[in-house]
């Protein structure tokens, strides 16, 4: 037996060019588990209507089952009684109008102000170090507090009422936007100068864009500050007015008349929340969150 024998004796058999899909290592299919899924879900049809709607069911099981004592907190039935007769009066529907309108003013006066605060402080050392102190200084003093100020300055007619509104509305507005437009990436800042953008541009196209998130952050809590900033200044020597009908009521121990007040506030609350998130989907449909 030759030396040619031997080695093809003690070589490893190799297999055909047929067998050769035998070489390759079979694909590891994953194993299927019951993982959850790390999104947050589909969205819930009128999932924003459900706790209100358990609290309504509360109400008016605890009302029909004797728990609760009308002259405290009365029936559903009650309430929604007295909202039309107000309605019918048209009482209600002025009161309303009054109402928005004061708000509305604040609101627009105290985004306007806080906006450019926010950008004066946001874009510049030296404008954060004039203004951002007394905002700050602003925010640890709660509005009410400064409602006696106010009147001594302002009177107590409509100027003192949206003055303090505005007061309110700015300080979210001023810290969100401000917190936003400093927690801009850098690297955004590196590729303007790379690209040679003027100021002008970068303004306009990466400060601004950059900003509304926190923008329309600080909005949906200036919205609900102007809303509970009226109910405090409507107190004040008001004629008209949702806070002003409850004050009434108050007197007169109407607490039905109360809770319509109450309801109003908080579907005013709701509807402006809403369109702001509405204007804030549409402004920032570029982005990709957990909630999408």
């Amino acid at each position: 037996m030759n030396a040619f024998s031997n080695t093809a004796a003690v070589a490893p058999a190799f297999p055909a060019a047929s067998d050769e899909r035998l070489l390759i290592p079979p694909a590891v299919e994953p194993r299927k588990t019951g993982t959850r899924r790390l999104a947050l879900g589909r969205t819930i049809p009128f999932g924003a209507l459900i706790g209100p709607a358990l609290l309504l069911v509360i109400w008016s099981i605890g009302s029909i089952a004797g728990l609760i004592d009308p002259r405290t907190l009365p029936a559903p039935w009650s309430v929604v009684g007295t909202a039309i007769d107000l309605i019918a009066e048209e009482k209600l529907q002025h009161h309303l109008t009054t109402s928005a309108w004061r708000a509305a003013q604040g609101l627009v006066f105290g985004v306007l102000i806080g906006t450019i605060l926010a950008l004066i402080s946001g874009l510049s050392r030296l404008g954060e170090a004039i203004i951002d102190g007394p905002v700050q200084i602003k925010r640890a003093i709660p509005t009410l507090a400064l409602i006696p100020l106010l009147m001594l300055w302002f009177g107590i007619g409509e100027g003192m009422k949206v003055t303090a509104i505005a007061l309110a509305v700015l300080i979210p507005i001023y810290i969100q936007t401000h917190s936003s437009l400093r927690s801009i990436d850098s690297r955004y800042v590196e590729l303007a100068q790379t690209l040679r953008m003027g100021y002008g541009e970068f303004i306009r196209e990466v400060i601004l864009p950059g900003a509304l998130p926190g923008f329309f952050l600080g909005l949906r809590f200036a919205v609900t500050y102007a809303w509970l900033s009226l109910v405090v200044v409507e107190q004040v020597n008001a004629t008209s007015g949702i806070g002003y009908m409850i004050d009434l009521a108050r007197n007169y121990g109407q607490t039905d008349i109360i809770i319509v007040g109450l309801v109003v506030y908080a579907l005013l609350g709701l509807a402006s929340d809403g369109i702001v998130r509405f204007f804030q989907e549409r402004s920032l449909s570029w982005r990709r969150t957990l909630a999408d």
